[in-house]
This record gives C-alpha cells, sequence and structure tokens, in this order.
C-alpha cells in the first residue's frame, strides 16, 4: 500500500515520493487558476439512500487512476479523474502547460492530493508547533488551488494510520480530523476524502468516533480491494467511499519462495484481478462507492521493475490498461497487448550452482496477429525493499547471463555471484503493446 506521496516523471526510472514541505514560509509556485464560474463538488443521497457525486449539477462518477504520466491515453481509455498524493504534484507542468491546466483542458478532473506527515517520518502528533505549522501548510495550500476548475474533491492524506508501532494513535485520528475541518472551512464547495490502508472493524469505529469531518472514505486495497464494499457493510460504516487505490496483488499477498521472494503474477494474470475488482466493487458496493483509482497509470521501481506500474519504463501498454478500458468502456481496445501463454524455465523458484545454464522457452499470442519480440533479462533481486511505496533504487542487471537469444528461446546461464536473481521476460507487439513475467531464483 502506497504512503509516500511518489512526484510523477515522465516515464522515471524510478518514482519518487516527495512529501509536502512543512514549513510556515512554504510558496506554492504555479500559474494562476482559470476564470470560470466558481465550481462545486456535492454528495447527494436520493430517496433510496444512494449516494451519489455531483460536480457542477451533474451527476459525476469516478473513473481514475493515480498517476500523472500518458494522460493523452489515460482520457481516450475512458478515464475522467486523476488522483495525486501531495501539492508538489499540483505544481508540475505537462508539455510546459501547468498540471491542473493541462487536465482541465481535457476535461479530466483531479483528487487533490495534500499530504499529511506521518509519525513513521519523524512527524511527532503530539508535538503543538508541528501541528500548527502542518495547519498553515495545508490551509494555504486549499486557499491557493481552491478556485481552480478541475479540483473534483480534497484527497487529505495518505494511510496517515499506517505502519506504526504503537496502538494508541487516537491523537492522530482526532488532528486528521481537525485538518478536515481546516481544508472545508477553507474550501466549503467541495468534499474531503481522507484515505486509509484497508479496512478493519476497529479502524471504522475510530473513524466513525473521532472523524466525523470525513466526507468520504478512501481505502487502498489489493487483494482486499474487491470485498471492501463487504467489509464497510459489515463494520457498519454509513458514509461513502471511493476505492483510492487498486492494483494487482500486493508483493506482501503473495505465495513466496522458500528463501522469501514474492512471486509476481504475470502482466495478464494481474490484468484479469483489475478488471475483476473493479466489477465487483462497483456491483457490490451497495448505495455508498463513489468511484475507484487504478494504481499505476504510469511506471516505477517497486520490488520489481513491473509490480505495480500499467505501463513499461519505455511506454508500452500492458494488459491492465486493456482491462480497464474493457471496464469503463465496455469493449477492448483495437489494440490489446500480447497474452503470454506459457513458459518453461526449469529454474523457477529453485535454489542452483553458479554458473547454471537452462534453456528457457516462452509462448504468446497477440490478438491481432502482429509480430512479436521477446525479451529476457536476469536482474538482482530487490534488497532495499522500500515500506509503503517509497523510492527504490533499481537493483543491478546482468546481461552476461544472456548467453543466447532468439525469438522466443533464450540460453541463461546463472551468475557466477551467490545471491538472488529473477528472469524477466517482456513480449512486446509491434503497436505499442506489451506483457511482462518474471521468475525469482537463487545462486546458492
Amino acid at each position: 500500500m502506497k504512503t509516500t506521496p511518489p512526484a510523477f516523471n515522465p516515464l522515471p526510472a524510478t518514482l519518487a515520493c516527495l512529501a509536502l514541505t512543512l514549513c510556515a514560509g512554504f510558496i506554492f509556485a504555479t500559474a494562476e487558476p482559470l476564470a470560470e464560474t466558481a465550481p462545486r463538488t456535492e454528495i447527494k443521497r436520493d430517496d433510496n439512500g444512494v449516494f451519489q457525486l455531483h460536480h457542477n449539477g451533474e451527476p459525476f462518477t469516478i473513473r481514475g487512476a493515480g498517476g500523472l504520466e500518458h494522460l493523452d491515453r489515460f482520457q481516450i481509455a475512458g478515464g475522467n479523474t486523476l488522483r495525486t498524493w501531495g501539492v508538489d504534484q499540483l505544481e508540475r507542468t505537462i508539455d510546459g502547460v501547468p498540471f491542473l491546466d493541462y487536465a482541465h483542458a481535457r476535461g479530466l478532473m483531479v483528487v487533490a492530493g495534500i499530504w499529511v506527515q506521518h509519525e513513521r517520518h519523524g512527524f511527532d502528533y503530539r508535538d503543538g508547533e508541528q501541528l500548527e505549522r502542518q495547519r498553515r501548510t495545508i490551509r494555504r495550500a486549499v486557499e491557493r488551488y481552491r478556485d481552480h476548475p478541475a479540483i473534483l474533491l480534497w484527497g487529505l492524506g495518505n494511510e496517515v494510520e499506517a505502519f506504526r508501532n504503537d496502538d494508541d494513535d487516537t491523537h492522530i485520528w482526532r488532528e486528521w480530523n481537525a485538518l478536515a475541518e481546516i481544508v472545508k472551512e477553507a474550501d466549503p464547495s467541495r468534499p474531503v476524502m481522507a484515505t486509509v490502508a484497508g479496512v478493519t472493524p476497529d479502524k471504522i469505529a475510530k473513524i466513525q468516533r473521532y472523524c466525523p469531518d470525513f466526507d468520504i472514505l478512501g481505502v487502498n486495497a489489493y487483494a482486499a480491494a474487491i470485498r471492501t464494499g463487504e467489509y464497510l457493510n459489515q463494520a457498519g460504516f454509513d458514509r461513502p467511499f471511493i476505492l483510492a487505490e487498486f492494483g494487482p496483488r500486493g508483493h506482501w499477498e503473495v505465495p513466496r519462495t522458500p528463501w522469501g521472494a514474492p512471486i509476481e503474477p504475470t502482466a495478464n494474470e494481474k490484468a484479469r484481478h483489475y478488471l475483476d475488482t473493479y466489477r465487483r466493487v462497483m456491483a457490490d458496493a451497495g448505495d455508498r462507492c463513489l468511484g475507484t483509482f487504478v494504481f499505476l497509470w504510469g511506471h516505477k521501481q517497486e520490488v520489481t521493475r513491473t509490480w505495480y506500474g500499467m505501463f513499461l519504463g519505455t511506454g508500452e501498454k500492458l494488459p491492465a490498461v486493456d482491462a480497464m478500458i474493457l471496464a469503463w468502456q465496455g469493449a477492448f481496445p483495437s489494440e490489446r497487448s500480447p497474452e503470454l501463454l506459457s513458459v518453461v524455465f526449469a529454474g523457477a523458484g529453485e535454489i542452483v550452482e553458479p554458473g547454471t545454464e537452462w534453456t528457457v522457452e516462452a509462448a504468446a499470442r497477440d490478438p491481432q496477429d502482429l509480430p512479436l519480440e521477446y525479451s529476457w533479462e536476469v536482474i538482482s533481486e530487490q534488497t532495499e525493499v522500500s515500506v509503503g511505496g517509497e523510492a527504490e533504487r533499481p537493483p543491478p542487471e546482468h546481461p552476461e547471463a544472456i548467453l543466447q537469444a532468439e525469438k522466443n528461446r533464450a540460453e541463461i546461464r546463472a551468475p557466477e555471484t551467490p545471491g538472488a536473481y529473477r528472469l524477466f521476460l517482456t513480449v512486446r507487439n509491434s503497436g505499442n503493446s506489451a506483457t511482462t513475467a518474471n521468475f525469482p531464483f537463487k545462486v546458492r
């Protein structure tokens, strides 16, 4: 689950994570808001108890994504809302245009993230001076951007409650609610969403008790995302929610090798999980789900270079994009990603001797019968796995391990240096699509 606000760069090697700087003199450098009729977003509930967002008087259901890359493709795919994590992202430019103006010109809305500090980063929620600085910073951020017509609602904080060693977190919930009051006072024209890491009865009880000013509950969930509405119903939650992050099964939720390496689903398996999650949440969420955000409409290094991104670093879309186009538009795109049918690799999940050699072979098909290109790489296992999606340096690559590669076959030699590795396969078509898989092995 992602708890640090990523700074989105075009096709980055890593998705840097930058928190909102908390200081009294912080200056927001961005273009002036567009001059239009004051925007307004409301949550309405009909006679049957069904919640619905209304933007400028019209019903609005979020078809969203986290990420600031490939926005033209996001719009074509049928997406309508982008989620950010911190004010620093609102100040980025895309093709020389301020991000909010760029989104507005394309008819895209933004859930504007405001970073709320985490105790694990050294913030002390019992220090009155730190609290006041954060309050002032958040108020200024809202006042700076509240007139921009691209902002749909405010995303106040992300998993502020997570990754703590102390169960006594009442002070955090109370202060988070105080920040929500500040945002609503500075901008009464939009609701406030506060996003938590998953749903538990204890967490929901605290929100119900201490956080009445959370207009919308954002929930980040991966393997369990498909049951979010059910869990909230069981906990007696009585407000609307948004699935604020969902995607493949998380690296903490999958089987592992004997040495502890998480086994990553293939890109095609991930796509099926995206689609199943979206359909179940939207169908089973009862009367309270206002929409969803896929993670991540872009590329990043987290555990591996392919686990969470819906695109390769070189720009090709992966099957998860096709799945969301089907979800949002009711039909697959005209050009789909390749489908990986099988991979034969005897070293997958094995502990082997240095210099062990294998012949590996893959089978894939292209839905359009386009030519396919297979590429193989051996990369060290990530040993600096981040907490909460923070920045990671890419692990070393080992091109010497690929002895020969031709079409869908390759000759592989295990590195001489003991350690954990992965064999990566990328299959690209001649359009702009790809699929991926990787297989961990260890050299004793």
